[in-house]
């Protein structure tokens, strides 16, 4: 091919997006749908509560203290995942391991304290009327919300433990770490969601 045959050859079109970049557009694309699921269930609160004359007050319903506890909990579960993003970015796998470790247990404690939680409420007749389990709106949607938040939770748990087994297998280093990067937005995410539940379920 001569020269001038050369310069006016197309070149092949480029994606702006590498293969690391496309994972994180699919987390983000997931997250904003998850996000308008759950806004979607707090704005039918808000209606519901609103329009209810008998709607009781949560602080005399629920364990504010507990799930105080529980919110700092998540919060210093998302330190430890930052943590474990920086550990590998520096090449720490061990470090990253470690603070995965972490992470899944602050996950754990969350969803056993929301499970005692649950039991007591349930113990306590909430969400119980004529025998009928979540007949009550307030049990019904206090159950629907903090339940879908708690398969939210789940699914990091076992999502991050994945990423910690494939960690401690040498997987992931300073040069790839994009996939625990990824994990680190759904758990974030998982958290942040955590804290409009806690202001506009147990607080408000």
């Amino acid at each position: 091919m001569s020269q001038a045959a050369a310069a006016h050859a197309v070149e092949p079109a480029e994606s702006p997006l590498t293969p690391e970049s496309w994972g994180k557009l699919g987390m983000w694309v997931f997250l904003a749908g998850d996000a308008m699921s759950f806004g979607t269930l707090l704005a039918g609160y808000a209606i519901v509560r609103s329009m209810s004359k008998n709607w009781p007050v949560p602080a005399g319903v629920l364990g504010i203290a507990l799930t105080a506890f529980m919110t700092f909990l998540l919060i210093c579960s998302s330190v430890t995942m930052v943590k474990g993003l920086d550990a590998i970015k520096r090449g720490d796998t061990r470090g990253l391991v470690r603070f995965l470790g972490l992470t899944i247990l602050g996950g754990a404690v969350f969803l056993g304290l929301q499970a005692y939680e649950w039991t007591h409420l349930i113990h306590e007749g909430l969400g119980l009327s004529q025998n009928k389990w979540g007949a009550g709106l307030f049990g019904t949607t206090f159950f629907l919300i903090t339940g879908f938040h708690g398969m939210h939770v789940t699914g990091g748990v076992i999502y991050l433990t994945c990423i910690a087994v494939q960690g401690s297998k040498g997987r992931y280093s300073a040069h790839n770490y994009n996939a625990v990067e990824v994990a680190g937005l759904y758990w974030h995410f998982v958290d942040l969601v955590w804290i409009l539940v806690f202001t506009f379920v147990y607080l408000l």
